[in-house]
This record gives C-alpha cells, structure tokens and sequence, in this order.
C-alpha cells in the first residue's frame, strides 16, 4: 500500500514536469489559419503523435507506452513521437492539435484521445481541413463517425464498457452478501467510459432488491479527487457503506487510501483498466476484481492505423465499417487468476503486429 501515498505525493510534480514538456516545440497556442481539406497524396515521413491526458496516470503510461512501441519498430527512436499532454482540458486539447497542424503543414498522424466526447468533433473537423489523417480512442459522440470524413478520419477505438462493469459490480455485490450500501466514484462525467461504467452498475443492482446506491460522484479519473471524495462519502455515509465501485484503478488507490487514513482494511472494492499495480492488489485481495483493456496494445494500434492510412499503406474508405468503428479487448482479472494474468501481460508487453489491426478487436461499436 505504500505506493499509493507516494504516487499521491509525487503526482503534482510530475504533471508540472509533464506540462512543460507538451509545449515543447508545438506550445498551446491556437492557430489563426488552416489549410484546405484538399486531397494529398500518401505522407511519406509524418509526424506521428499522441494526444491523451497525462502520463502519471500508469493506464496512459501504457497507452502512450505502446505508441512508443509502434514508432520503434518503425525504425525510430522513441521520442519521434510527439506527445500532445492536455492534463484534462479539451480547450488545450484542440489548441495543441491545430498548433501542430500548422507546424508540420498537416503531414500528421494523430492518435487522440479527445478528453471528453463533445471535443472530438472539432479535433477531426481541424485535422480533415488539413489533410492530417486521425484515429481517436475512447471519447466522441455517437454521431460522429470517420466514414463520414473519407479516409481522414481513419478510426475510432472505444470499449463496451458497461457488461464488464456489470461483472465487476455482480462480484462486489455478492461480496457484500447482495445487501446494503454501495458507492460509486466515477471519471469525468462527459467520459464514455464514466457513463458506461455508471450504467453497468445500476444494472446489476437491479437483481439485488436489498442492496442500494448511496451515492455517485466523478472522481476524473484521478487518484487525489478520488482520495477527497471517499473521505466525504465516510463522513456522510460511515460504516453504511458496504462496498465501492470504482471506475478505473486509478481511482481505487485514492480509494484505499482514504480508508487506510481511518483503519478500515476490508471493504470490497472493485475497479477497471487492468494497470500493473491495480493487478497486484487483486492478487493480495486488497481489489475484488478489474477489467484489462489492453493499453499497450490500444495506444499503439491507434498510431499504426492513423500513421499507415497516412503513407498509403491501406485505405480506410475501403475498409467495412467495423474497421472504422470498433470495441477493444477486455480481460476480467480475479484473485485466483492474477498472477498468471500478470506474467503473460504486464512483466513483459507481448510482440504485436502492429500491420494486424483488428486481430484483437471485439466487434463494432453498437449504439444504443
């Protein structure tokens, strides 16, 4: 558990360091003209880039991670990719974007998560005018999709969310003996996954009559939020709370934190992402159960197809739909499973095929 309150404690200046590293050479600042949405030829050597939160988050330590995994076997050092680092803020995330466009002329290939859904729009519509080529992971809005933007916009990668939710609020429920008080602490509340995740449990609370739902709050996906949230939910609820829901792992270690600050060792929580150190709490029975998405594997597919579609290695408008749109992998992680979980996934990333761009995917997206 100690590495929860270091991760607390060094957050803050980690994220400063970050920040300055994301305007480096591309800055913030919006730009006053694009280019026309002419066609291009194929980009022979563009700028390959991922936009995403933070890094001190160990989920998009992974994703970015696998991104960096993509650009070397390419060929290239790590650092050819250019990290766009938006620290929450879609304002900044559509800023960094255009800023980056102009640099590089839209010879870009952008893999991004746009922060919240709503922003999305507005990130592929810049990258179309420009030419770039963009995929988007997690978050935009069910009627944006890239066959409506030719082969620009090349792909978007999101999770079904809420069925593994519901498996993880099941297995805490029944931990509670199917009775009494339970909490949610969720991410951003704009976030497809915060709204699936939410879903999935008040789903299977349905089938538990003597169970209920105290309370739900976003936490933003953030372990310090996370940790304030909780110890308002044990001042207003106390020991009526029999259980937590939490919406990603990062959440949870604000979670046990807040609980370890006041002695309470064994409340049933469960959590999502899969993130290594989230894993070894399952296997110590300290977390129920979390869901593994593969980031590794997300974040660098997600640059493959942006950067191939860019240098003509495939178009996307060719492609079937569920090439366009379509669900990642999940992985149930159990106590009883773990460590062996741990070893094939997370001592060592598996080698992809970065060329192989749906060999694991589940299907396309389905909306409701």
């Amino acid at each position: 558990m100690s590495f929860i309150k270091k991760y607390i404690e060094q957050e803050t200046i980690t994220r400063r360091n970050l920040l300055l590293a994301s305007v480096y050479g591309v800055g913030g600042v919006a730009v006053s003209s694009m280019l026309g949405g002419m066609a291009r030829a194929a980009i022979t050597d563009p700028t390959v880039a991922w936009s995403y939160r933070n890094r001190t988050n160990p989920y998009w330590n992974e994703i970015v991670s696998g991104g960096e995994a993509f650009v070397e076997s390419l060929g290239k050092p790590k650092d050819f990719l250019t990290h766009l680092i938006n620290e929450g803020s879609s304002e900044k995330s559509l800023a960094d974007v255009k800023a980056l466009l102009s640099k590089t002329n839209g010879e870009l290939a952008l893999a991004i998560d746009t922060n919240d859904a709503p922003n999305a729009r507005p990130v592929v519509e810049s990258c179309v005018e420009a030419g770039a080529y963009v995929s988007t992971l997690w978050n935009k809005t069910d009627d944006l999709h890239p066959w409506d933007f030719g082969d620009n916009y090349v792909s978007h990668m999101s999770w079904s969310d809420e069925g593994p939710a519901e498996q993880t609020a099941r297995i805490l429920l029944d931990a509670m003996g199917g009775s009494g008080g339970v909490v949610h602490l969720g991410g951003i509340a704009s976030n497809n996954p915060a709204i699936e995740r939410l879903a999935g449990l008040k789903t299977a609370l349905l089938d538990y009559p003597d169970a209920e739902l105290l309370a739900a709050e976003p936490a933003d996906w953030d372990t310090q939020k996370a940790n304030q949230v909780m110890s308002a939910f044990l001042t207003r609820y106390g020991d009526e709370i029999k259980g937590v829901h939490c919406a990603n792992d990062t959440i949870a270690y604000g979670v046990l934190e807040a609980l370890r600050a006041e002695g309470i060792e064994d409340l049933p929580i469960v959590s999502y992402d899969g993130n290594p150190q989230a894993v070894e709490l399952v296997g110590e029975g300290k977390i129920l159960a979390t869901v593994f998405t593969n980031p590794h594997w997300g974040g660098g597919i997600t640059a493959a197809l942006a950067y191939y579609a860019a240098t003509g290695h495939f178009k996307p408008s060719d492609e079937p739909n569920e090439h366009r749109e379509f669900y990642g992998p999940t992985i149930m992680v159990r106590p009883e499973d773990a460590l062996a979980f741990k070893a094939q996934y997370l001592d060592s990333a598996p080698a992809y095929d970065w060329k192989d761009f749906w060999s694991t995917s589940n299907g396309q997206i389905q909306y409701k």
